[in-house]
């Protein structure tokens, strides 16, 4: 009976505060109570934490979306992190697709031309996947998760002791509005005339002033705690910001890392199918160019890109100078090459030829001899020698 009673009047005294807490607010709305403002500091801070948390959610989910475009995918990733248990493991896009060039390229036979190169290229498509991937897995753990627990931990902490302050705010402007209007009443009570009955009601309303007093001052120093709670936790936000510096470093290198790995990745590739920078490729007797990616210091130039001591590349210009002329060079072939008919000759990389141009031959084309046999090779699978 006695607990019963306890929680009784508890409960009647929360709803009352509830109530009051409404009231103030209510009226402040309104314009009819005054309202205690906060220090200029203290709401620069609140200022502060607020924009942090915004802009944190805003590139925490754009950064979700860049490293996972699918929707379905990053729902169903959440629903397994609620879970606490391990998303299943998804072939990425970039696998699929080398998987299917591997497949089809095995279909139609890695002896031919365009067999061997979807092989290639799928192969360098799956790694490129698993780049992707490791650029996932290392953000997510290193970005993302540090920005996801700001959010979910840090300033929901920092939220729940700001409504406490805006509560602790509401009671008290709700006892100064109370003090007020007890002394308000009680100089009223003090200017009529001395009776008996007005006398107890002098009694009264001093009674009530002396009251409102004490809670005035028990709100104020609650009030007071509750700032200073605030303002340190507040102040942790520049904290935050160093530590996320730092999370968004590690970012940019695993970034850097993936790009990088990809850019060799096509490289490699581009080396194999016998296309590369500053030179014209043979694509059904049409001559294109393909752009050289801009140099920097950044930018690893691979060795097949480099002059070699003793070689000459096989430039446009050296090789015109070679049609010019009626004599033989010797060239080395860079990669192999299977000949499309009887009038081409097949070539296997490293292997040193004899080349020499014919008259109204094709631009693209050098006439190749290799002991008794001789046929067209294109010329940029070649590097001539000195």
């Amino acid at each position: 009976m006695n607990i019963m009673d306890f929680s009784v009047k508890k409960l009647a005294a929360d709803a009352g505060t509830f109530l009051s807490r409404a009231v103030q607010f209510t009226e402040e709305k309104l314009g009819q109570a005054e309202k205690t403002e906060l220090d200029a500091h203290l709401e620069n801070l609140l200022s502060k934490a607020e924009c942090t948390k915004i802009w944190t959610e805003k590139i925490m989910k754009q950064t979700e979306v860049l490293l996972q475009p699918n929707p379905n995918a990053r729902i169903e990733e959440f629903v397994y992190e609620k879970l606490d248990r391990k998303a299943p493991s998804r072939v990425n896009n970039p696998e699929l697709l080398g998987q299917y060039m591997i497949d089809a390229g095995t279909e139609f036979g890695p002896g031919t031309a365009y067999g061997n190169a979807l092989i290639k290229c799928g192969e360098t498509q799956k790694r490129i996947g698993t780049a992707d991937r490791e650029l996932i897995q290392t953000s997510a753990l290193n970005f993302l998760t540090p920005l996801r627990n700001f959010i979910e931990g840090d300033y929901k902490t920092i939220a729940k002791e700001r409504k406490l302050l805006q509560n602790k705010r509401l009671d008290l402007d709700a006892a100064k509005t109370r003090l007020k209007k007890a002394k308000a009443a009680e100089t009223r009570a003090s200017q009529l005339n001395s009776t008996r009955l007005e006398g107890d009601n002098i009694m009264i309303w001093a009674e009530e002033v002396t009251k409102s007093e004490q809670e005035l001052r028990i709100t104020q120093s609650e009030f007071d705690r509750q700032a200073e709670i605030t303002r340190l936790l507040l102040e942790g936000i520049s904290s935050t910001h160093a530590h996320h510096l730092r999370c968004l470093n590690d970012f940019v290198e695993a970034q850097m890392t993936y790009y990088a790995q990809c850019y060799q990745y096509m490289l490699d590739l581009q080396k194999q199918l016998g296309s590369f920078p500053s030179n014209y490729l043979c694509n059904n007797n049409q001559t294109s160019v393909t752009p050289v990616p801009a140099a920097s210091s950044n930018v690893i130039v691979p060795s097949a890109m480099a002059s070699t001591s003793g070689l000459v590349m096989a430039s446009p210009s050296n090789l015109h100078d070679l049609k010019e002329c009626s004599g033989s060079r010797k060239a080395r072939v860079l990669y192999d090459y299977d000949a499309a008919n009887s009038s081409e000759l097949s070539l296997l990389a490293d292997e040193v030829i004899t080349v020499f141009s014919v008259v109204g031959m094709d631009s693209d084309w050098l006439m190749g001899e290799r002991g008794n046999q001789k046929g067209k090779v294109p010329i940029t699978y070649l590097e001539l020698l000195n």
